[in-house]
């Protein structure tokens, strides 16, 4: 399982990764793409869109199951991966890179206290 130590992770199993003073690029940790299967179609939000932290802001279809996506920080949506509109694949074969799905700048940048760092995110998915 890949968990790149400068990123942050949400219970939710979605990683962020803090670009600047108050954005943040958002996507699915490698154990969720893995633990989902093969994705067939991401629904993000669109640009200008506000996120509540911990609300749902799109979700993630695979051959086996849809999942919510739960926003790891309250903001705005300023850029979205729509690459991943005909490729949703690249969340399976590239979750921290080319699978990447949006970015937010933060209303709150304190809001990244509460996410886990990759040593907390590996004890909460190994148990």
């Amino acid at each position: 399982m890949n968990l790149p130590n400068e990123l942050k992770y949400s219970e939710e199993h979605e990683w962020v990764k803090q670009e600047g003073d108050n954005r943040v690029k958002i996507g699915i940790t490698d154990f969720a793409q893995d633990e989902l299967g093969d994705i067939v179609f991401v629904e993000l939000p669109e640009v200008g869109d506000e996120l509540e932290y911990n609300s749902p802001f799109g979700s993630v279809e695979s051959v086996k199951t849809v999942s919510e996506l739960y926003a790891p920080v309250s903001g705005k949506v300023v850029e979205i991966n729509s690459e991943l509109d005909e490729s949703p694949e690249k969340v399976n074969e590239s979750p921290y890179d080319e699978g990447w799905m949006i970015t937010v700048e933060m209303k709150d940048s304190s809001e990244l206290d509460r996410l886990m760092d990759a040593d907390k995110y590996k004890s909460l998915v190994s148990e």
